[in-house]
């Protein structure tokens, strides 16, 4: 039998910290009261390692402390607060005992369960560290969202996460992944999410941010997260709030000339729509951890090539565990209600009515598209020629016979439907919730990831025509997918 980790209480992490007489620091806590360091004070022998604690609740007062910010409780004002909180321990302990002590910062803005119960219950938090006396800092940052539905509970599981931060920072930053499984020590994902999370300093040099974000999604901590175009991790709430949504899911190995069509066509479709006339709209390309695990384990190169290679087009990635459409769009009722497109190809919308999917739901498929077309969502289908398609489906082991004769166009008229859906499709599309996209390039339809894969294992250079000049030169320049590096 494997031997278990032994689950550290959140007073005994607490009592290991307050009785290192190198650690010490500030406390300062913003919203929910001071949970975290109550649970270092009733631990005992907390004057060995809290300087101060403040919480300064009222708006007045905290921007007369930090300044002002543009939300309270926001990125901007939990690094007002470390910066503002760690200039002080300087100024005043670094003569002292800065030669004997490691100094930090714990620091978190909080919005839990109004009395009424209608907001986001979410919060910042964060450390900044010493691991050595005189050292450089390092910091930790994170956000989280709060599920319980009474605020004290909120209050208690804002206070074990900060616990498990703080102690996580000083026994586990050697190992990134060993501090997240961490974090939900004497927790459960069913009270807290953490959808946002950073390490930088000298204490992580060499720690690649975007794969401690694919782990948050592969433990649970999570379902999504989102890397900008320059590889930073991204707020799902604040990159999303309130914005009209274009999403286009695939594996992206590489990234086609197919998939850039079809996300033009159904970006100049969906910003025509009069409910998104004007607005902002964020176009998203995601990949689901089915797909980054579709081999059966996570190759980290792969992925990163991926997100590199998306982010060189300047486009956002989402990774997320929403196998099913209808749980993809209902993440994006979190943040906003304005118009969600999802762009996917004649497969991709076949594949949608295969039952299988919405086996466990009461209502069978007739919930899953209620749940997916229940909040002004467009699904936007790019079509294939019948023998592309044909290919496509058969490299998967879908036979097809001699339904589909070559030259053909596949599209949203004439795709394959069983007989007992057709109604249900007819419904959806004379509904425009099943929208054709139109406008798009003949030339590069026939062309297919797998296609391109194969053409650079062979050092066939007529792959450079199948995808963007941008991803060609990446791949040719990084020796991905097995071309030989220039």
């Amino acid at each position: 039998m494997s031997e278990q980790k032994e689950l550290l209480t959140p007073n005994r992490k607490a009592l290991t910290i307050n009785l290192d007489p190198q650690i010490y620091g500030t406390f300062a806590e913003i919203g929910a009261g001071q949970e975290v360091a109550r649970v270092f004070f009733q631990a005992g022998g907390a004057s060995g390692t809290v300087a101060k604690t403040i919480s300064a609740y009222d708006m007045t007062f905290s921007d007369a402390i930090y300044g002002k910010a543009p939300r309270y409780v926001s990125r901007e004002r939990l690094s007002l607060m470390l910066d503002h909180e760690y200039a002080l321990l300087q100024e005043r302990l670094a003569a002292q005992r800065g030669e004997r002590t490691c100094f930090f910062v714990f620091a978190d803005t909080v919005a839990t369960r109004n009395f009424q119960g209608s907001n986001d219950a979410h919060g910042w938090m964060g450390v900044r560290f010493q691991t050595k006396p005189g050292e450089a800092p390092s910091e930790i940052l994170l956000h989280v969202r709060m599920w319980d539905r009474e605020s004290v509970l909120q209050q208690q599981a804002l206070g074990l996460i900060g616990v498990n931060v703080l102690y996580g920072a000083f026994h586990y930053r050697d190992d990134c992944r060993r501090f997240i499984d961490s974090l939900l020590d004497n927790l459960s994902t069913d009270r807290i999410e953490v959808d946002m999370l950073r390490f930088s300093g000298p204490a992580f040099v060499g720690v690649d941010n975007r794969l401690m974000a694919l782990h948050l999604v592969a433990c649970g901590l999570t379902n999504a997260v989102m890397f900008s175009p320059g590889g930073e991790m991204l707020q799902p709430s604040e990159a999303l709030h309130k914005k009209a949504i274009l999403v286009e899911r695939g594996s992206f190995r590489p990234v086609t000339q197919v998939n850039l069509d079809m996300l033009r066509c159904a970006a100049a479709q969906l910003r025509q729509e009069p409910a998104v006339a004007g607005k902002e709209v964020v176009v998203l390309l995601e990949i689901t951890m089915n797909n980054l695990l579709a081999s059966g384990q996570l190759d980290a190169a792969d992925f990163l090539a991926r997100v590199d290679l998306i982010g060189a087009l300047g486009h956002t990635v989402l990774i997320s565990n929403h196998l099913e459409y209808h749980r993809l769009t209902a993440y994006f009722r979190r943040y906003t209600k304005e118009t969600v497109g999802v762009a996917m190809g004649i497969n991709n919308l076949r594949e949608l009515f295969n039952e299988k999917w919405s086996e466990n739901l009461p209502g069978g498929i007739l919930e899953s598209f209620g749940r997916l077309f229940r909040h002004a969502v467009k699904l936007y289908i790019y079509p294939m020629r019948a023998d592309t398609y044909r290919r496509f489906m058969e490299a998967r082991g879908v036979k097809l016979g001699d339904a589909l004769p070559a030259g053909e166009l596949i599209g949203v008229a004439n795709m394959p439907i069983p007989a007992h859906l057709h109604h249900l499709y007819t419904h959806l599309v004379e509904n425009r919730n099943i929208v054709p996209i139109t406008g798009y390039d003949p030339a590069v339809m026939p062309v297919l990831a797998d296609d391109v894969r194969r053409l650079i294992k062979q050092a066939d250079p007529a792959w450079t025509r199948m995808v963007p000049e941008k991803v060609a030169a990446m791949i040719r320049q990084r020796g991905l997918f097995g071309s030989k590096p220039a």
